[in-house]
């Protein structure tokens, strides 16, 4: 691959990172852009467990990118829709018309799903409500959509995380594909408003049920518990637990959610892991980054979202997640 350009985003600072540090002209653009969204990420994470990160992930876009520390959008709330449409549009929701994850619409006297769209129906799964969604919320175009309209649409743009609006609103309206988690049937989906059917490759994944794969890990500190310092204690009032199980202790064993709960995968690091599996997947069987114009890869992670609501920002569940989140990206890096 020419060039490789990541840019990494969370709600409060936005990073960009390449594999040159080199001034690059016109006539040599990236081949292939990975935007990264963090969800829920504060940008005191990033210093917060610094000394326990590796070199190749979360550092190595800090000392070989461009860390930008006093960015700030005006908005609220800061919930996902919002922060993935404000960065990904560079606008406020007041402008973009992601203005919540759900709002009401006095007209209808309804309440609005941030990307929900009647017109659209499921791909890839029974669940119809899952995927009956479309950025058709959206207002104004995203860089993604920019890119697509400066190369007469020959980039290509696929989205990928478990959220629905974390894939579809980095994708743009003009995007080729956005792929989501259906948390009733463990499948990866879509909807019509892309395709009318999976590629073979994304079918091939879903019959894996590869969500069982990490499950049958169960969920243990990535390092020894005792060296989990920047943490309060493991066993501390007024935490969430995983389903099914009275405290929010380690080990947590996951193997019991195997055949019956595709959904808890999402609150614990492997989603994540099952995430980048998925980007891994798509930048390979989509040959992003092989063709003449530049394509983008709009990834968001949502178990860093998921974690921090049930167990806090102050965990040992959020600490390790980051710790595994880090050590992933390193090896993303160097698969490309």
């Amino acid at each position: 691959m020419k060039k490789l350009f990541i840019l990494f985003c969370f709600f409060y600072a936005t990073f960009s990172f390449a594999q040159t540090k080199e001034k690059a002209n016109l006539s040599d653009r990236p081949k292939l852009v990975v935007g990264i969204m963090v969800d829920q990420m504060r940008w005191d994470f990033l210093y917060r467990y610094y000394d326990r990160y590796g070199s190749n992930g979360f550092k190595r876009m800090l000392s070989e990118g461009f860390s930008c520390e006093n960015t700030f959008i005006p908005y609220m709330q800061t919930v996902t829709a919002c922060g993935h449409a404000s960065v990904y549009t560079g606008s406020v929701p007041a402008v973009n018309g992601i203005i919540g994850n759900n709002w009401y619409v006095r007209e209808t006297g309804q309440n609005m799903y941030c990307v929900k769209d009647t017109s659209a129906k499921t791909v890839g799964s029974a669940t119809e409500p899952a995927g009956d969604m479309s950025p058709k919320n959206l207002l104004v175009t995203t860089m993604t959509d920019e890119l697509r309209l400066a190369t007469n649409f020959q980039s290509k743009v696929i989205g990928v995380a478990l959220k629905d609006r974390g894939s579809i609103l980095p994708a743009g309206k003009a995007g080729n594909a956005a792929y989501w988690y259906d948390v009733n049937t463990g499948n990866w989906i879509s909807s019509t408003y892309y395709m009318n059917e999976l590629p073979v490759w994304m079918k091939k994944l879903n019959d894996q049920k590869i969500v069982e794969k990490y499950y049958k890990q169960n969920w243990n500190t990535l390092y020894a518990l005792n060296t989990y310092t920047q943490s309060t204690a493991d066993d501390k009032a007024y935490e969430g637990s995983l389903a099914g199980q009275k405290t929010a202790v380690f080990p947590h064993v996951l193997t019991d959610y195997i055949g019956n709960n595709f959904g808890e995968i999402a609150t614990t690091p492997f989603g994540n892991s099952m995430t980048m599996e998925i980007a891994k997947a798509v930048v390979e069987n989509e040959k992003l980054g092989q063709g003449k114009s530049t394509d983008f890869l709009a990834v968001s992670f949502s178990s860093t979202d998921y974690v921090g609501h049930r167990f806090g920002p102050n965990s040992v569940e959020t600490e390790d997640t980051y710790l595994r989140l880090d050590k992933e990206l390193g090896e993303f890096f160097g698969f490309f």
